[in-house]
């Protein structure tokens, strides 16, 4: 069964230059081990498709649940240089709650 991320946790975004920034934070602990199995770097990377023109870390923070990423050359070139919408990404976290995974 699929199951969109919104449903299991919630996240907050920012920036730092040309990347955008994007904490996923279990709703309940005992999801936090789905998470951190089906939302790798690699899905998230594919995920955003053209978006990230970089490539995607992911860091675990297990104490607080959550997982971060960084998602590198996400913002064309960061908010003072760049033409987009959200050049400091603040709708990432959004969008990456609209992923589905497998549950």
């Amino acid at each position: 069964m699929k199951v969109q991320l919104v449903k299991l946790a919630h996240a907050r975004s920012g920036d730092k230059g040309d990347t955008a920034n994007v904490g996923l934070i279990a709703l309940d602990p005992k999801d936090y081990p789905l998470l951190v199995r089906e939302v790798t770097a690699e899905r998230v990377k594919e995920f955003f498709g053209d978006m990230v023109k970089g490539d995607v870390e992911r860091f675990e923070l297990p104490n607080l649940n959550a997982l971060n990423f960084l998602l590198h050359g996400s913002l064309g070139g960061g908010g003072t240089l760049s033409l987009m919408t959200d050049a400091q990404g603040k709708t990432f976290s959004t969008a990456l709650l609209r992923m589905y995974i497998d549950v």
